[in-house]
């Protein structure tokens, strides 16, 4: 169940709004104190924010500007000022979407719904769950746990064919392909290498007989 975290000084209207997003699928929860907004908002690990602009002692829009230092959690600004500027200003700071009040909640809804679908699709993007381990595209490394190891260009696109066809046998043909740019030419000997430091690599973080080798065939990524 994905997080939303409210973050609005209006006692009703947060309330209304942790009623309305717990009905529709989602763990809500407010804050109710704003002397350490910006430290509350990052131990909360919300999947998205709902941000008023207009807080105790400080401006959600500043708020936003430093959150956005440290993390990319998608954010939703929620205000009462009818104001393009202060929408421009959102924006540049890094919000996901602009919120008017008095808003319909089916509309919210449907903002955060979209919001979050863009993120997701953008994780999945970036990450391969292949089971045993994930497969960080992003950062260039296999993931296990709290271990990791780095990858090289060459093996994350090995690792990545495999991963497509997880379970599969992929052909030797087939990973030398994916491998080939204009600036290199990976040939047999070269992909043999490449393998074998990748399990190397994989032994190191505890997963061992990870890539298996069917003779004469290719390789197979264990399930």
């Amino acid at each position: 169940m994905q997080k939303i975290l409210i973050v609005e000084d209006d006692e009703k209207l947060r309330h209304e709004l942790e009623i309305f997003l717990s009905r529709n699928g989602y763990q809500s929860c407010g804050l109710e104190h704003f002397e350490r907004t910006l430290d509350d908002m990052l131990q909360e690990d919300a999947s998205l924010i709902l941000l008023d602009i207009n807080l105790p002692n400080v401006d959600g829009e500043y708020i936003l500007k430093e959150f956005r230092k440290i993390s990319d959690i998608p954010v939703i600004m929620i205000t009462s000022r009818d104001s393009e500027m202060d929408e421009l200003l959102s924006m540049h700071y890094g919000a996901d979407h602009y919120v008017t009040k008095p808003f319909n909640t089916q509309i919210l809804l449907a903002k955060i719904r979209a919001v979050l679908k863009r993120t997701n699709n953008s994780a999945m993007q970036e990450r391969m769950d292949c089971g045993r381990f994930v497969l960080n595209f992003s950062k260039s490394r296999i993931e296990k746990e709290e271990n990791m190891v780095e990858l090289t260009a060459n093996e994350l696109k090995i690792m990545k064919c495999l991963g497509k066809k997880k379970g599969n046998i992929v052909s030797r043909e087939e990973i030398m392909n994916e491998l080939w740019d204009s600036d290199a030419f990976i040939d047999d000997n070269t992909l043999t290498v490449n393998v074998t430091r990748i399990r190397k690599k994989l032994e190191e973080i505890g997963l061992e007989d990870v890539i298996v080798t069917k003779r004469g065939q290719g390789y197979s990524l264990s399930v």
